[in-house]
Order: C-alpha cells, then structure tokens, then sequence
C-alpha cells in the first residue's frame, strides 16, 4: 500500500478505537480487526463501479471496442483471452486485434489463444502500424456484425516515447468505448507508477488485476481506489479461462485480513 493509505487507515483506526471503553466480554482482537476490516472496506468501496460490463455491451451499439493496456509481464495478453472467453460465454461475438506489433512473439501467443477459443484474430507485420491493425479488426467486427473487439498493445513505459505517441494514436483511431488497465497484483508500488503513468497519456476507465492468487494481498486495489479514483473491475486468481472473476470489495477486504 502506499504511504497516503497507511495513514489515513492510522488515522481511521485512531479516530474508532482510542479512549473507546471495551467490557470485558468483548475480545480485544477482534475489536481491532473488525476496525481495520471497516476503514479497508470504505477505500475499497470508495470508488467501486458496479456496472454490470455484459449488460453495458448488451445495450449498446456494436462493436462495442475494448482496448487494453499495460507493461510487458502484467499478463495482458492471457488476460484478454480470458476476457474472450467470458464475453463469449454470455453470447457474444469476439474478434481481437492483434495491435502488438513491437514485441516478438506478441502475435503468436495471441493466436494460440484465438485458435482454442475460436475467435478471429487480425494480425499485421511486426514493425508495422498498430492503429491499422485496430482498425482493420473494427471494420472486419462491422462487416461480420461482431458484437466486440478487443484490442492488445504493445506494452510499453514511459521511457519510451515512440511506443507511447504509438500509444495515443491506437487510441485515436480506434475510439474504444472502455480503456482497460492490466497491472500485477505482485508489482506493488510500481503498479501505482504504472496506474498514474497510463492515467496521465490516455486514461482508462478500469484496472484488471493478475495474479492475485500468488502471495502478494494485492494492497495495489487501496491505492488505486485512494488516489486515483479508478475502479478494479476484475481479478486473474489463475491461469485457466475461467480464472478472471468480478472484484467484489466485500471478498477483498476478507482476503487482505486474511
């Protein structure tokens, strides 16, 4: 978690428990517990979103365009299969843009996942332009009356000023109707960098959390709910398809007292 949480949890747990007369029937432990579980569920809920995603696609104009975003490593790529297989699961049509044309092998592993799945993959060359791959794969969408697209990126950080004009440009011809974020779970304070840094160049609207089922709490959420305002839609707790779950802050809160 960072600094900014810490405290006001401090401050929280100060404000509930100092002075607070306590009989001797009550357990002091789970007192405090019960505390700290409040003051986490406030920042959890702080910015939750509910919308339901498979109603907001089901009710609006097709293709509705899914962009997704994130650093090499996060599990972008395996997440947006698993995004595919639940999007096709409710009964929509899924094509995916292969719009990574930086990093080798991007493509390759993008199609092994839309062979399994049976979903159509646009590709382009590598080297070649990202935005044009997003767009064949929206026109290709509208042609075969598609319900969604769902759109890779290269993964890139700040220090790269090419791929991040790249970046804007994908954006700007593709028009997505939801800008995802994918961070690691297990990346701590720099998932927060990455939040802010994808925030500032083209905002998103929501975060994908992977590997929450490794060791790490994921404290990232109380971060991101705290500073940036921005909801965790999903978690990754797997590597199987069916392993990407709605975020529930009540489940949350559980799982970091856990």
């Amino acid at each position: 978690m960072s600094l900014e949480v810490t405290d006001m949890i401090l401050e929280d747990l100060k404000r509930e428990l100092i002075g607070r007369r306590v009989s001797r029937r009550e357990d002091l432990e789970s007192l405090v517990k019960n505390s700290l579980k409040r003051s986490l569920r406030e920042i959890l809920k702080k910015n939750y979103n509910e919308t339901d995603l498979i109603r907001l696609i089901r009710d609006s104009n097709k293709p509705f365009i899914i962009i997704f975003f994130g650093v090499n490593g996060v599990g972008k790529t395996t997440t947006i299969a698993k995004f595919a297989w639940m999007l096709k699961r409710n009964g929509f049509s899924v094509i995916i843009a292969a719009a990574d044309t930086f990093r080798a092998a991007a493509q390759e592993q993008l199609a092994l996942h839309a062979s399994k799945l049976d979903v159509p993959l646009v590709k382009g060359k590598y080297g070649g332009d990202p935005a044009s791959v997003a767009y064949d794969a929206i026109q290709s969408a509208k042609s075969r009356r598609v319900d969604v697209v769902l759109i890779d990126t290269a993964g890139r950080m700040h220090t790269d000023k090419n791929l991040t004009e790249e970046l804007k440009r994908v954006v700007k011809v593709a028009k997505p109707n939801m800008k995802i974020l994918v961070l690691d779970s297990l990346a701590g304070q720099d998932a927060l960098e990455q939040a802010t840094y994808f925030e500032k160049i083209v905002g998103y609207d929501m975060v994908i959390l992977t590997k929450v089922d490794a060791d790490s709490k994921g404290g990232i959420v109380l971060s991101l709910a705290y500073k940036l305002n921005k909801p965790v839609g999903y978690v990754g707790i797997g590597q199987d398809y069916e392993s990407l779950v709605k975020f529930d802050p009540e489940w949350f809160a559980e799982r970091l007292l856990s």
